[in-house]
């Protein structure tokens, strides 16, 4: 069991460390030297877990989304709005993620190791294909074309907040794309009740900790 979860941790030291390379520098640029140094294990251990430099970059990706912070609501479009104001507080914050936003951008490199982008898109498709079963979505909304569309909206958003504000504003600016397409979507009676505001990822991230942290407490008494 300790070996295990020896194993374990080497892997994910060996993952954070060639994101925080991946995001710094990009895919081309980074070197399994810097990533062994930042990470602090031997290149037997890393090639234990990843054979190649795409292998890694492979695994950042599939790190990419998580459903840790996922709280389950009344309303599935609320669902799909916090699952972007989630990643919108994160993102600044955390080596994967970036990694995975500058990865999905390398044009040259998608074919070697993939890319995050369909992945963001197909959880977005499943929220909206569940959203209109509960009528919440307008009549015209098909959830496949809405997820490309916000998949490019968020994209673009993300690398404007990137250039303009190191990604300072990227609550308040994820807040505002939903703001402005959530009419074109969401049913009169639904959209007065969804919480877009820009603080809204740091709340559910906040209550989704003390959620975890009450079903410990429940487990261990």
């Amino acid at each position: 069991m300790a070996q295990q979860e020896r194993a374990v941790r080497t892997r994910r030291a060996v993952l954070e460390a060639a994101a925080g390379v991946f995001a710094e520098r990009g895919y081309a640029a980074a070197t399994i030297a810097e990533i062994l140094n930042r990470a602090g294990v031997t290149k037997g251990a890393l090639y234990f877990h990843f054979d190649s430099k795409a292998a890694l970059a492979r695994g950042v990706l599939e790190e990419r989304i998580s459903a840790e912070y996922h709280v389950p609501r009344e309303l599935k479009l609320q669902e799909w709005v916090d699952a972007g104001m989630t990643l919108a507080d994160r993102l600044p914050r955390e080596p994967l993620l970036l990694a995975a936003v500058r990865l999905s951008a390398d044009l040259q490199g998608r074919d070697v190791f993939g890319s995050a982008w369909p992945a963001w898109a197909e959880l977005t498709a499943s929220l909206l294909v569940e959203a209109r079963a509960r009528g919440e979505v307008l009549p015209h909304v098909v959830p496949e074309e809405t997820a490309q569309v916000f998949l490019g909206a968020w994209m673009g958003v993300q690398f404007v907040s990137q250039a303009v504000a190191d990604w300072a504003d990227l609550d308040q600016r994820m807040s505002a794309l939903f703001d402005h397409l959530l009419p074109a979507v969401a049913a009169p009676s639904v959209l007065v009740r969804l919480d877009t505001a820009p603080d809204r990822g740091a709340r559910v991230i906040e209550e989704a900790r003390r959620r975890s942290r009450a079903a410990l407490a429940g487990a261990s008494s």
